[in-house]
């Protein structure tokens, strides 16, 4: 028979144990979760925030839900990031690109639009699986910037479109070309002898179609999303940069989330970047099957030393942020 000392402490150490297990989702209270994304469902984006959206619904056993919102229908970009940035925001989530981290003030991050910084996509896909890629997703909470970088994804490399047919680094000059409000993107334009223009995101298309703006430049699963192609059905493959998503929550609700949430949502955003770079590795050659059954006229850069060399100036100052972060960045391509 057990004495009375013997029964409390083995009834102490199962208490103990009860509070050291990590609570199970049904025990959370039920959430919901914002989500902004300014692509339609159908890009690559889109379809990764989905992924990442059934993955947390999936762990949390329904308890987190994730309200996305697709095709810029809670603003553009610009509008989004000032929302995220104040606090107090009813978007939680939003799906940003190294460029959209200007107006934050993340040098560091700056660095991954330099372009030609990514020799193909496994170079990619190795930093952002290592240290130094989850060394800057942490770059803007560490800023004091109110966001914290959650996952990685990549919709392809970036490649310029045009209403006018674009073969040569020569046939830049003098094009009208939008611009984003970034050095990388500045500096290159400069190189090829470009106009740079600025144009909000969701008023592309128009600019487009009624002249105000020649070109631009998005990955080619975006360009045939969007209908690009249909008002500038130029597109050359110059694969100036890699078209690098992150996936930000606000500090703000980080912080009101249990250890047990952030969790889920670490874990779905791993599952997500994972599906992400599956996709997207599949889907090229079946958009560009698309575009040219569309009629969009597609040209291949055979040397690319020609558009190394017009943005040469770019690439220096792009690098020097934190030369020996940027020749890390670069050891992942081996």
């Amino acid at each position: 028979m057990l004495k009375k000392s013997s029964i409390f402490i083995v009834f102490a150490v199962l208490a103990l144990a009860s509070c050291n297990k990590k609570p199970a989702a049904s025990a959370e209270k039920e959430i919901t979760l914002v989500m902004a994304e300014v692509n339609p469902a159908e890009t690559i984006a889109g379809q990764m925030d989905q992924a990442f959206k059934q993955k947390v619904e999936e762990l949390s056993e329904g308890k987190i839900k994730i309200d996305l919102q697709c095709s810029a229908i809670l603003g553009d970009l610009d509008t989004l990031m000032n929302m995220v940035k104040n606090g107090g925001s009813s978007v939680h989530l939003l799906r940003l690109s190294p460029q959209s981290f200007a107006s934050f003030g993340c040098q560091k991050t700056l660095m991954l639009s330099t372009p030609f910084t990514f020799s193909n996509k496994e170079h990619f896909w190795n930093f952002a699986n290592s240290e130094t890629g989850k060394q800057l997703l942490d770059e803007p909470l560490e800023e004091g910037l109110g966001i914290k970088g959650l996952f990685y994804g990549e919709e392809g490399f970036r490649h310029f479109f045009s209403t006018k047919k674009i073969e040569t680094v020569e046939d830049f000059e003098g094009l009208n070309v939008r611009g984003t409000n970034d050095s990388a993107m500045q500096g290159m334009l400069k190189g090829l002898k470009a106009n740079s223009i600025p144009v909000n995101y969701a008023d592309l298309y128009g600019a487009l179609q009624t002249g105000i703006i020649d070109a631009a430049e998005q990955p080619i699963a975006n360009y045939l999303a969007n209908h690009f192609y249909t008002v500038a059905p130029h597109m050359i493959f110059d694969g100036h940069t890699l078209g690098i998503m992150e996936t930000v929550i606000t500090e703000e609700c980080w912080n009101s989330l249990t250890e047990g949430q952030q969790a889920i949502l670490i874990e779905a955003g791993a599952y997500a970047s994972e599906f992400c770079r599956n996709l997207s590795q599949t889907e090229e050659d079946k958009v560009k099957a698309q575009l040219l059954a569309e009629g969009a006229t597609l040209v291949d850069v055979t040397d690319i030393k020609p558009w190394q060399n017009a943005c040469a100036e770019v690439i220096k100052e792009g690098s020097s942020v934190d030369a020996d972060l940027y020749q890390k960045i670069l050891s992942y391509a081996h």
